[in-house]
């Protein structure tokens, strides 16, 4: 297939160009590669991808309509992964417009290249963070989600209903995945895994917050990846049971899914960082702190709609990912594996 990936630069679009690659799919990415973290990070992203055969990169701001639709014009792709957008929780306090510009008004543009290109099928992220005051735990997309207590969530949130909008107005195939905490090599310097790493190896402390209370469905990005792909090879269909009487959120009289995709298998905070602690052989010194604004005390996916689905198994317990993680930090930054004692 001739697919398209937002976000291509980023962590997961990375690793989804690649597995698309893999397979012999042809790979357009988008990516603005603008400076929320490390450009120099992003750009060797792009470099490896850049060096594979099938791979064409266009270097644009989803928010510009007309570079967009030229890219989708010339492209004439048969599916697309867009995975571009404004993440982060805390950074969506600060700077709420940056917000606004890429996740509604950039997805906006990719409904409107979609419905004018006449595309297969979209294959969208979301957040787990759009569960937001909700308890009920395992989080599950026949949830009701109308609590958000982010900007960043709000915005996936409308994602959410703009894609079903354009699906149940032009009949477009439409799927949201609900991304919880994705880790693994090439990972965001904004997260928790990738600053604690960093800061732990210079001998600084780390902020840990809610006291280290936490609890996060940490999704391997391999793993993540591979149910990314499952979900662009099937395309979205009409529910025949749906019925408005009982609204079910997670499927639709469109053709419209969404569905949860983390580990199904959350682990305290204080766990993760044991393990980071023991992988590098090194004791954190920790600011304990209390819970952020914006933030969740605890993620769980129910996947059981994937599964049943298109088979979804996460399989990386958290202390090889966090290996693998670690091998690819010290190899990227080319620093020496000197051992210590915990």
């Amino acid at each position: 297939m001739k697919v398209i990936v937002t976000g291509a630069a980023g962590f997961i679009g990375s690793f989804t160009s690649h597995r698309l690659l893999d397979r012999g799919d042809e790979v357009i990415g988008v990516d603005n590669l603008n400076d929320y973290y490390d450009v120099s990070l992003k750009q060797a992203r792009l470099d490896r991808l850049r060096a594979r055969d099938g791979y064409r990169h266009h270097q644009i701001d989803i928010s510009d309509r007309s570079a967009l639709a030229s890219v989708f014009e010339d492209a004439k792709p048969d599916r697309i992964v867009h995975l571009a957008a404004q993440a982060g929780v805390r950074y969506s306090l600060e700077n709420p417009y940056a917000y606004v510009d890429a996740n509604i008004i950039g997805f906006l543009n990719i409904l409107e290249c979609v419905r004018n290109t006449g595309i297969e099928h979209l294959v969208y992220a979301s957040t787990s963070s759009v569960y937001g005051s909700n308890t009920n735990m395992p989080f599950s997309v026949h949830h009701n989600v109308d609590h958000p207590v982010s900007l960043y969530a709000a915005t996936k949130k409308t994602n959410e209903l703009m894609a079903h909008t354009y699906s149940h107005l032009f009949g477009i195939p439409c799927t949201g995945l609900r991304f919880f905490t994705v880790y693994g090599p090439w990972g965001r310097p904004d997260m928790a895994l990738f600053k604690f790493t960093r800061q732990i190896l210079a001998g600084e402390p780390i902020d840990v917050y809610n006291y280290g209370n936490h609890k996060r469905d940490f999704t391997y990005v391999e793993d993540i990846v591979e149910g990314i792909v499952r979900v662009l090879d099937k395309v979205a269909t009409i529910d025949p049971a749906w019925t408005g009487d009982h609204p079910d959120p997670a499927s639709s009289a469109a053709p419209y899914r969404l569905y949860n995709i983390g580990s199904n298998n959350p682990v305290d905070l204080g766990r993760y960082i044991q393990v980071l602690e023991e992988t590098l052989g090194i004791e954190a010194k920790k600011n304990l702190l209390p819970m952020q604004p914006g933030d969740v005390p605890d993620t769980y996916a129910d996947v059981d709609d994937l599964v049943r689905d298109v088979g979804y198994k996460p399989d990386t317990p958290i202390e090889v990912g966090i290996q693998n993680f670690v091998s690819w930090y010290k190899e990227y930054y080319d620093i020496d594996d000197v051992a210590h004692n915990v």
